[in-house]
């Protein structure tokens, strides 16, 4: 497909030509993909930040409003308290996690509300020790650091 366009022949009507002549050719053929489903996200209309949205994918990565981040982020030190292996490591992630709750509270970021206020680290202390006892078969929290 090296050859030029012919003068006073429309653009179009010649791209059309080469195609079909390529088909012709069978260069259409075996091409990689071919008679397989286009891939996700494909169909819908076009997006400048395809590129960014997909390397975000591969790579596990989100963006979130900054009330959603933490509240996931709260979710996730509790669940790291409740299989801490020291009350000492459960106090220090429940009070970080409150600190950061607590700032939320006071000066509102953009997006949803956060919905969520700061936990109550002695009633988390007390469920941790009971979910280890129901584990271990001891909750006398002997093993406070």
């Amino acid at each position: 497909m090296t050859e030029r366009k012919p003068p006073g022949v429309p653009f179009e009507s010649w791209v059309d030509k080469q195609i079909r002549d390529a088909e012709r050719r069978g260069e259409f053929d075996r091409l990689p993909g071919a008679g397989e489903p286009l891939p996700p996200g494909t169909d819908s209309t076009y997006d400048e930040l395809w590129w960014i949205k997909r390397k975000m994918a591969r790579e596990g990565l989100s963006v979130l409003p900054p009330t959603l981040a933490l509240r996931k982020e709260a979710e996730d030190a509790l669940a790291a308290a409740y299989a801490a292996p020291t009350e000492r490591i459960v106090r220090k992630i429940i009070t970080d996690v409150n600190v950061k709750l607590r700032e939320m509270m006071y000066k509102p970021p953009p997006g949803p509300p956060l919905g969520m206020k700061p936990y109550d680290v002695e009633d988390v202390v007390r469920l941790w020790r009971e979910r280890r006892a129901d584990t271990r078969g001891q909750g006398d929290g002997s093993d406070v650091q």
